[in-house]
């Protein structure tokens, strides 16, 4: 790793702890835990996840690797591994980007307004087109199960403790 890049990384993890995000190194040391509460106005807002952040060497020129560690229902979220489908993180990345910027707006703007055109979770998509009443109490569902303050701390890692998942599933 360059120099550089370590400050990047550094500079950028600091600035998610100043502006109120919890922010742990998880055991594995390449990764961080950040603390994510659903969006206000959302069909998410008062759930926690818990989201792996890996930044690669060439961070910032590289984007991270970006993934819910606890369960979370929604078209462009892989329900099993947590994966994320959003282009400005996975195909459109820039240097300009940084962590405060997918915590602050990307993943918020993702739970706030679902693609459903391509999706990662074919039946959450469907769901969302075809009864969004029901997509709406299927997320309210995950959310008390999975996203609640009480199954955040009780899980640990944040591995979802009826599944059999691991962090080796999110790499």
């Amino acid at each position: 790793m360059s120099g550089e890049s370590n400050a990047a990384k550094r500079r950028d993890i600091v600035k998610l702890i100043a502006n109120g995000f919890e922010v742990e190194m998880l055991p594995d040391g390449n990764a961080y835990a950040v603390k994510f509460k659903g969006p206000t106005g959302t069909p998410y807002e008062g759930g926690i996840w818990k989201i792996r952040v890996q930044l690669p060497d060439n961070y910032p020129f590289s984007s991270p690797s970006i993934g819910f560690m606890n369960k979370i229902f929604h078209p462009n979220i892989d329900e099993k591994s947590g994966s994320v489908c959003l282009d400005v993180i996975n195909q459109t990345w820039s240097p300009l980007f940084n962590l405060q910027n997918i915590f602050e707006c990307f993943l918020p703007q993702l739970l706030a307004y679902p693609n459903p055109v391509d999706p990662i979770n074919a039946e959450a998509a469907a769901l969302f087109i075809d009864k969004p009443g029901e997509f709406h109490e299927m997320v309210s569902q995950f959310v008390r199960k999975y996203a609640t303050e009480e199954t955040y701390s009780l899980n640990g890692a944040g591995i979802d403790c009826d599944s059999e998942s691991s962090l080796s599933e999110l790499e």
